[in-house]
């Protein structure tokens, strides 16, 4: 067994063992791609699993709940949104210096750069796309109290706290002047919009955190770490901007290959599917992408902080800090403050 950074293999094994799976001697990968929670697959003989962990160091308060996760895959797992079978949930921080669970390995592709899209046939981009927002209108269809999850979250007042969270969360990672992103948060809560819709919201929902399948069916949503009980269109919004709202800009690590750029259906065919399938007016959509840009800006400069503070594990994190910047700029401008 070969250890990798905040994977324990011989402590990993013990645990396991404690809980009947009886593993033999283990093998870990970590999945490269996501910049938040860690992800490995651990392998022993012919059987797999996938381990997820926070990060390594720097761990924001509320930002990294793996009980949070655990427990939303479990609610969802016999739903109309495919999620992998929740095996074991383990809080005793002595065993890998954090908590973390186990989950079921599933097969499948993430597509997460422009190589690996344009490798599709334009109309499979465009069945893909609409997989994508019809899993996204089925999650917010379901009745959080229907699956257990009717306490998970407080709807009354979720934006104005959405908008207080995630300014606390960038005072947090604050280690750098960063120009209008104070004004995007004050203006974001002036303006909240009056909530009209309740669901499960992912948080972090976007092509490459889906498992697509063969036939590219989507065999399994992942990261479900920011996942709550709110208003489902900030999903979408933040779905508009992983879409478009990077075109032009530097080289992005988190999303890319997606857009009427690499002959995917543009965002707002993708909205008028979501409206078409929940039946919803979006008018007041663009407060929602405005505070997309401004989630992303703030995940992006807490990656940027553990990357300069040595922090991370894996590759591509050099570009991040460069990208929060335009996304202040563009989030400003979304909601008329340019």
């Amino acid at each position: 067994m070969s250890d990798l950074p905040g994977l324990d293999l011989t402590a990993l094994r013990r645990y396991l063992d404690s809980q009947g799976f009886e593993p033999p001697p283990l093998h870990g990968e970590l999945i490269e791609g996501g910049r938040s929670n860690l992800t490995y697959i651990v392998s022993g003989g012919d059987r797999r699993w996938v381990v997820r962990r926070p990060p390594l160091g720097h761990v924001l308060a509320t930002a990294h709940d793996m009980s949070r996760e655990y427990r939303v895959m479990s609610a969802l797992h016999d739903t109309a949104v495919p999620v992998p079978e929740t095996l074991s949930l383990c809080e005793d921080t002595d065993v890998l210096g954090a908590p973390f669970y186990v989950m079921e390995h599933v097969s499948g592709t993430v597509l997460r750069t422009p190589e690996q899209t344009e490798k599709l046939a334009v109309a499979d981009r465009r069945d893909v796309s609409m997989r994508l927002v019809d899993v996204l209108a089925d999650l917010h269809a379901i009745d959080p109290g229907s699956v257990g999850l009717g306490d998970f979250g407080r709807p009354e007042g979720f934006l104005e706290r959405q908008v207080r969270r995630w300014s606390k969360q960038l005072a947090s990672s604050r280690s750098r002047d960063i120009a209008g992103i104070d004004h995007l948060a004050e203006r974001l809560g002036e303006t909240v919009p009056s909530s009209t819709r309740t669901g499960i919201v992912h948080g972090d929902y976007r092509l490459d955190n889906v498992l697509l399948g063969d036939e590219l069916e989507i065999n399994a949503v992942l990261d479900w770490e920011m996942a709550t009980i709110g208003d489902p269109f900030t999903d979408l919004g933040l779905l508009a901007v992983y879409w478009e709202g990077f075109s032009g800009m530097p080289t992005n690590p988190i999303a890319k290959g997606v857009g009427p750029e690499y002959d995917f259906p543009a965002a707002s065919e993708l909205l008028d599917r979501y409206a078409e399938r929940i039946g919803t007016d979006l008018s007041t959509l663009n407060w929602y992408v405005g505070f997309g840009y401004f989630k992303i800006a703030v995940i992006l400069e807490g990656i940027h902080y553990r990357y300069t503070h040595g922090q991370t594990v894996g590759s591509g994190f050099e570009h991040v800090g460069a990208l929060v910047g335009p996304l202040v700029a563009q989030g400003l401008a979304t909601i008329g403050e340019d």
